[in-house]
């Protein structure tokens, strides 16, 4: 049999492996369809139906008008009126309000007579990121209260600074979940599917007849990455496809390139996976070798956090972890038409790991087989 054959063959065997069973279908599909559901409204960093307690010691005019406007607002739902300054410490302590407001007894004196009236907001820390996104939805509401209240009394308003957000002009949320998810879904079903591969050969005592078999190690890495391959190149698609059908995100890029770098982010996985393979007796060692190597991985990639965030030495760490450059390649290409230049400045990092990773297992199979 010709080298190509040889290799058809064992893809087409892993293939009616994955695909011989109703629940390993289900399970190359389903857990794309949950995420692409879930992710979009449960990871989230946007604050929705936020409780805002007030204890108003003024009564005038000034300060009604602006708790209206906090209750119009629809950053708040729920507006707790407190009666004192004890009532304002409950309401956060008890987790009823994620935000306080102390308004003075003098501030609807101070407004009319255009003097500075300092209000105090109280923010839970220990919700220090939803709080924080709070206090900036009720600092917008109150600036664009004093500066009304402003032009009314004739006095001059002072320079406004316009905000102009460019690639997501609404700052939807779902804009960064759903293109970095394709990167986040691909790294699991590629690194799954090609670490268990040859754990599952090893339990079922075929493993020795592919390597008595007239199969090269390298024939079998290539028939044990192919189908990691395909099954990352198809969940994306899904994923890719449920982002501008069904959540209307518009794809401003090349389909051609996203497509091109996804091949070296594959490669540079499967080579991961087939390490941890290589190594692995069981199946359940090799998911577990999987798991060890995604979580920090994506944690790292700046998926959860901006990789300018972290630690210097961290940063640089960051270089050798595939799926922080294929999750900037699909936000860029998919939000803002990334340029050839930009792609390939990214792919180089992918095509170094892949080399590393695919050596690595080379090695290791080589080693297994002697």
């Amino acid at each position: 049999m010709t080298f190509p054959g040889r290799i058809h063959a064992l893809v087409r065997k892993e293939f009616q492996s994955l695909l011989s069973t109703k629940s390993g279908r289900l399970l190359l599909v389903m857990p794309v369809i949950i995420q692409t559901a879930l992710f979009p409204f449960a990871a989230t960093l946007e604050v929705k139906n936020a409780s805002l307690a007030v204890f108003n010691e003024d009564r005038g005019r000034a300060s009604v008008e602006m708790m209206q406007r906090f209750a119009a607002s629809g950053a708040f739902t729920r507006i707790i009126p407190v009666w004192s300054a004890d009532q304002l410490d409950d309401a956060i302590g008890t987790r009823d309000a994620l935000l306080a407001v102390h308004i003075p007894a003098d501030f609807s004196r101070n407004i009319a007579t255009g003097e500075s009236s300092p209000v105090q907001v109280i923010l839970d820390g220990r919700r220090s990121n939803s709080s924080q996104i709070a206090f900036s939805y009720l600092q917008s509401v109150l600036d664009v209260y004093l500066k009304d209240r402003a032009a009314e009394a004739g006095r001059v308003v002072p320079s406004e600074i316009v905000v102009r957000n460019w690639f997501v002009p609404n700052l939807e949320y779902t804009y960064f979940i759903l293109p970095s998810l394709v990167a986040i879904i691909t790294t699991i079903g590629s690194l799954i599917v090609t670490a268990l591969s040859v754990a599952r050969e090893r339990e079922q005592g075929t493993f020795e007849q592919l390597l008595v078999s007239p199969l090269s190690p390298e024939m079998i890495m290539i028939g044990k990455a192919v189908p990691a391959v395909v099954v990352g190149f198809f969940q994306a698609t899904l994923i890719l496809t449920a982002a501008v059908v069904v959540y209307g995100i518009p794809f401003r890029g090349s389909l051609a390139l996203l497509y091109g770098a996804m091949l070296f982010y594959a490669l540079a996985l499967v080579g991961v996976g087939l390490f941890i393979s290589s190594i692995s007796k069981t199946q359940q060692q090799a998911f577990l070798g999987a798991f060890v190597f995604m979580v920090p991985a994506i944690l790292l990639s700046g998926y959860t956090a901006p990789v300018e965030n972290m630690p210097v030495w961290m940063q640089h760490l960051t270089w050798f972890n595939p799926v922080r450059h294929f999750v900037e390649i699909v936000k860029g290409v998919y939000l803002k038409d990334a340029s050839v230049a930009r792609v390939l400045s990214l792919v180089w990092p992918l095509l170094v790991i892949g080399l590393g990773t695919l050596t690595l297992s080379a090695l290791m199979f080589r080693r297994k087989s002697a």
